[in-house]
């Protein structure tokens, strides 16, 4: 099996090492590139947005290449009483029918209530192939099997939330694909545990060696995006993958601990939605992008991009070892590990918590000038000691006149 494990990492690692130089020259041919055109984004030139395909197709040639030589070894076996063929079968043809509608939506843009329907489809496909939850099994709420109708909402609630979690959390540079490889490797190692199929440990292995080999592409600065075919692919395939490694478990694993694992996107999602349901008061207000995801809190605090998209990691990481350790060691455990981590982020963090003194400068991202309150910008009527948070709306960049939104905190603060 751990040959298995290295050869599916590394391969899908390499494919997409590869592949994605080209998905960004494929990206710049085909449009698919994000211009900055609102306050919302946070870069401010344009960038390719097509890295998707390349995590997509390093995914592809490691699991194909394992299935079928694994096959040959009859170290698995494809046609047997789990039909992990017709439920291999789905899966790949529910991402591809996903990524006909966000490749669309990467070069052309579609409406949100579009991409939805797609996801709804490829959704229907995998639950016909027979990848459902078909129980869930906790301390306090014990249905080892559920009816056939739940078991399909169960399986269609859960596949939409996780693909559209990991889709709206795709705010910074490396956050969405770095919290899909720790979630991937958080599952992988619960699955090993938990004794899961085959199967599910090569997939999400592949879909770890994948987003490892993209990561370098898109880390702060980033090179290239995921774009929504990558987002929603990830998404996707990390609700599916889950469901088929816990499907022989009768534990707490059974979507709860992949709950746990993708418990950051899936909060953000959440508080998103009763966010803009509150503040739009109608149902297509939930489809309205906003400034309130937990990075852009993060960024409006003063972190860099760098610093809030580690310290996510940091959080996404922290619910992966808690998931493992119950898996491993019980509840009990894991609540004293979380315990002690929480008193040590409290203890510490104002030693990593940005200083806001009201005092600090901004650069142009554009031309690079710096604006210090210290010096204001007297031929604009910018007296000395003006905040930024002072100057008028209107106010540009003395040296190549870009509007204030394209300033951002200087590093030297």
């Amino acid at each position: 099996m751990w040959g298995d494990i290295a050869i599916a990492f590394i391969l899908a690692f390499v494919v997409t090492f590869v592949a994605t130089p080209y998905t960004i020259k494929l990206a710049k041919k085909v449009g698919a590139v994000d211009i900055p055109k609102d306050e919302r984004r946070t870069h401010k030139r344009a960038i390719p947005k097509f890295g998707g395909p390349g995590v997509i197709l390093g995914f592809l040639v490691s699991t194909i290449y394992l299935l079928i030589v694994m096959t040959m070894e009859k170290t698995i076996n494809l046609t047997g009483i789990d039909e992990y063929g017709k439920k291999l079968l789905g899966f790949l043809i529910g991402i591809g029918i996903i990524s006909i509608f966000c490749i669309i939506d990467d070069i052309k843009t579609i409406k949100p209530l579009t991409k939805l329907l797609g996801q709804v489809i490829a959704t229907i496909v995998i639950i016909a192939a027979g990848i459902r939850i078909e129980g869930v099994s906790l301390p306090f709420l014990n249905f080892p099997e559920v009816h056939e109708v739940t078991s399909i909402i169960l399986t269609l609630a859960w596949v939409i939330i996780v693909t559209n979690a990991i889709n709206l959390i795709d705010g910074l540079d490396g956050l969405s694909s770095g919290i899909s490889v720790i979630s991937a490797v958080s599952l992988l190692i619960i699955f090993v545990l938990n004794g899961s199929s085959l199967l599910s440990i090569v997939l999400i292995t592949a879909l770890a060696g994948a987003l490892v080999g993209f990561l370098p592409y898109n880390f702060s600065p980033a090179k290239t995006f995921i774009g929504d075919t990558g987002t929603n692919f990830l998404g996707f395939s990390l609700a599916v993958i889950s469901i088929l490694g816990s499907a022989k478990t009768y534990t707490a694993a059974v979507i709860v601990l992949p709950l746990i694992v993708l418990g950051l996107p899936i909060f953000d999602t959440f508080t998103a939605i009763i966010r803009r349901l509150i503040k739009g008061k109608s149902i297509k207000a939930v489809f309205k992008a906003d400034k309130g995801h937990i990075h852009h809190k993060l960024l409006a605090k003063g972190y860099s991009q760098k610093q809030a998209v580690i310290l996510l990691y940091g959080i996404s990481a922290i619910l992966g070892i808690f998931a493992v350790i119950i898996t491993d060691s019980g509840i009990g455990k894991a609540l004293s590990f979380l315990f002690i981590v929480i008193i040590a982020v409290v203890a510490g963090y104002k030693n990593f918590a940005p200083e806001r003194t009201g005092k600090e400068s901004y650069e142009c991202l554009q031309c690079k000038y710096i604006y210090r309150p210290k010096i204001g910008n007297e031929r604009a009527g910018i007296a000395p000691g003006t905040e930024f948070s002072q100057l008028p709306d209107d106010w540009v960049c003395p040296v190549c006149g870009e509007s204030k939104d394209m300033f951002q905190l200087h590093p030297e603060n």
